[in-house]
């Protein structure tokens, strides 16, 4: 006789485990706010000082917010690092896109920390035109360098600063400064003859280069390769060390004819492969011979001191042009001036001298 088939179902639901009491939404309420809590200014200072990755971290957070209390923080912040901070080399790396910017400073970083330095790489990343987005995509291509404990990387976005360099860079040099850092590596986009603004926040400016790309005459204009302290021929390996040769010796000759530098240094001209880790040594004692001569002869401390100018400049320049937008009487006029220019009903000359005006009511 065939037992009679059970009516309960396979997919029949059991009791589960009850949680435990101790967890209750109070509780994990409490360890959200928390989280959401800032330090006290005080706190971020300390822990920068004492090299605390997480809070430099967060602080350079806090400088790159448009948030009008955050960058109050921030400010309060930068002034109490600045007297610590200026103890570093600032050194700007560019070239154009495919150059080997990202494996080049990968391998220099990683000498420089050899050698007993701690090394700060800010990275930045280029912003779309469209969306403001940016991949950021620095630390993973750099990844021996990141997990260098004497390194640390933060890649940021350029959005609409000039020469490809992040608005806020100048603010996160001083931190990364204050927090111990000696060595300071400034990685531009690349976007060609308008680098003056990193040129402006370093001491040394190196130009990567590639040979046989066909730019070795379009990069004897004067611009980018005037402001250059060295030039760096980067693959020069496998069979295209003849190239890289002959590509030398064309920016050596382009170089003798500009005239000398204030700093008193001539501009040197070298070759690589940051891929097979060849000639890194040369660039890194090229570094060394120009910081040791600049500070003879005062050059460095000028240089500094321009910068700071500079950098005084730029601030004022941002802030006038945030209050600007943040205007309500701009703000409100802009659509309607932008409609008339569109309809030919005024010209883009008139219509900026009316929204100033505006600006100053």
């Amino acid at each position: 006789m065939r037992k009679k088939k059970s009516s309960v179902s396979a997919l029949h639901e059991v009791e589960g485990v009850k949680q435990p009491l101790s967890t209750n939404d109070s509780s994990i309420s409490k360890i959200k706010q928390k989280r959401r809590e800032q330090p006290s200014e005080s706190e971020f200072v300390t822990k920068i000082l004492a090299g605390d990755i997480s809070y430099l971290s967060r602080a350079i957070t806090l400088v790159e917010s448009t948030n009008p209390k955050h960058q109050q923080k921030s400010n309060a912040i930068i002034e109490q690092c600045l007297p610590h901070a200026n103890k570093s080399v600032r050194i700007g790396i560019t070239g154009v896109p495919g150059v080997g910017k990202s494996t080049f400073i990968e391998v220099f970083g990683k000498f420089y920390t050899s050698k007993g330095n701690k090394v700060a790489v800010l990275a930045i990343d280029p912003s779309s035109s469209v969306n403001k987005g940016s991949i950021l995509g620095d630390k993973t291509r750099m990844e021996e360098l990141v997990k260098d404990q004497n390194a640390y990387i933060r890649p940021s976005p350029s959005g609409n600063s000039l020469g490809g360099v992040a608005q806020k860079t100048r603010e996160t040099i001083i931190l990364c400064e204050a927090a111990g850092f000696d060595t300071i590596f400034i990685e531009t986009v690349g976007v060609g003859q308008s680098e003056t603004a990193v040129h402006s926040m370093v001491d040394f400016f190196l130009l990567l280069k590639l040979a046989g790309a066909g730019d070795e005459l379009q990069g004897i204009k004067r611009g980018i390769i005037e402001m250059a302290d060295a030039i760096v021929i980067n693959k020069a390996d496998e069979n295209n060390i003849k190239q890289a040769e002959l590509a030398k010796a064309e920016f050596a000759r382009a170089l003798h004819l500009y005239p000398p530098k204030e700093s008193k240094w001539q501009p040197k001209v070298t070759t690589c492969s940051a891929f097979y880790n060849i000639g890194i040594d040369k660039i890194y004692e090229l570094v060394q011979e120009y910081t040791s001569l600049t500070k003879v002869n005062g050059y460095f401390e000028k240089r500094r001191s321009e910068q700071n100018n500079y950098w005084l400049l730029e601030t004022i320049n941002q802030q006038l042009k945030t209050e600007f937008y943040t205007n309500k009487n701009v703000k409100k006029a802009l659509k309607k001036y932008i409609t008339d220019i569109e309809n030919s009903k005024t010209t883009p000359f008139k219509a900026a001298q009316e929204l100033l005006k505006l600006s100053k009511k």
